[in-house]
């Protein structure tokens, strides 16, 4: 499976990067149904730090991320697993391609962990230079902080806006 599936299915809920069981039965080639069961068999082995059933406003915030207006008519909250949990789901689920794709996540968590340290190690490292250096350097250190701030997002507008004034066509009589 490649990384970058992986990565867009992995989200951020009540402060953790998890991934839902639908995501992941799809990753895993069962259907959500059977990984749910096979969960529920074997609830002992997820504790709250490592799944928990999303709340209605969680999966009405997801809805809106998604950008549809249903969510394909689940009866049922999903379950969101966290990196311990989608780990634990190796020792229930245990098929061949539960453990290869298994592998594949949590590669990718590891890289995704790595990735943020990385940008704090940077942006730190950058403040320590810049009390290091006298203000000659300040342009070039506003210049990096730019490119490693997170850039706001600005809308833009959709549709045709004509560049004439109003009121230049004279009615002939």
């Amino acid at each position: 499976v490649p990384q970058e599936i992986i990565e867009s299915k992995i989200f951020v809920i009540r402060g953790h990067k998890v991934m839902l069981d639908s995501d992941l039965a799809a990753l895993y080639g069962v259907t959500t149904k059977n990984l749910n069961k096979a969960v529920a068999r074997n609830m002992e082995s997820f504790p709250e730090d490592f799944m928990y059933k999303l709340k209605k406003s969680e999966l009405e915030n997801l809805r809106f991320q998604f950008g549809t207006s249903s969510w394909g008519g689940r009866r049922y909250s999903p379950y969101a697993f966290t990196e311990n949990g989608v780990s634990m789901l190796s020792s229930v689920l245990k098929s061949h391609r539960a453990r290869e794709v298994n592998i594949q996540i949590m590669r990718t968590f590891t890289k995704l962990r790595e990735l943020l340290n990385t940008h704090a190690d940077l942006r730190r490292k950058l403040e320590e230079m810049e009390k290091k250096y006298d203000y000659q350097f300040k342009v070039v250190f506003d210049a990096i902080k730019s490119l490693i701030a997170v850039p706001d997002r600005k809308s833009k507008r959709i549709g045709f806006t004509a560049k004439e004034r109003r009121g230049r066509y004279v009615v002939l009589a």
